[in-house]
């Protein structure tokens, strides 16, 4: 229970106004650390949620793909221009943000990725690592502004930020395609 608590107190960190303020103040810290980490607070505090209903994830989403589909439709949602521009003028859509990334994202990810095996969690880091490609070309070569609230040039950062990622992402897949990971388990 150590872990619902850690989540529930980094969740509360980060909807502290002064906190939302200055991670949404830049681009890349925006979509890249505080989304993130809201998603991280949702994995630790699925500990609760895990033990107090069991039975409902055991219904859902008992091979773990619903979540993991919820967890994919959660995190493209976040990943459109328009979604984190809203997100900085709307305050429903800045409250929807503090609700459907660690509760709706978060905690499916961890229900799902115990339940599914290497080969789908390695299907979900290609599938991770083609939309960041996209998303990094998007924010990269984009001739427009595509976000109303942040200038060119932290677009083009972030687009670097995806492109970054992305490559770190093929590396860690080769890594695991040319290792024998049963060695490590």
């Amino acid at each position: 229970m150590k872990q619902a608590k850690y989540g529930l107190l980094l969740f509360v960190f980060l909807a502290l106004p002064p906190v939302v303020n200055i991670l949404e103040s830049i681009m890349i810290i925006h979509m890249h650390m505080q989304m993130p980490l809201l998603i991280i607070a949702g994995v630790l505090m699925a500990k609760f949620f895990l033990q107090r209903y069991p039975k409902f994830f055991e219904t859902w989403n008992q091979n773990g793909i619903p979540g993991i589909l919820l967890f994919l439709v959660i995190l493209l949602y976040w990943m459109i221009p328009r979604t984190m521009d809203e997100a900085l003028t709307l305050t429903s859509v800045e409250v929807f943000k503090f609700i459907s990334l660690p509760f709706l994202a978060g905690v499916p990810l961890r229900d799902s990725w115990r339940k599914l095996g290497s080969f789908k969690r390695n299907i979900l880091f290609i599938v991770i690592t083609i939309m960041s490609f996209a998303l990094g070309l998007l924010y990269v070569k984009s001739p427009v502004q595509l976000c109303n609230n942040y200038l060119l040039i932290e677009q083009i950062t972030l687009g670097w930020g995806y492109l970054t990622m992305a490559i770190c992402l093929v590396i860690y897949l080769l890594y695991i395609s040319f290792t024998d990971q049963s060695a490590y388990e």
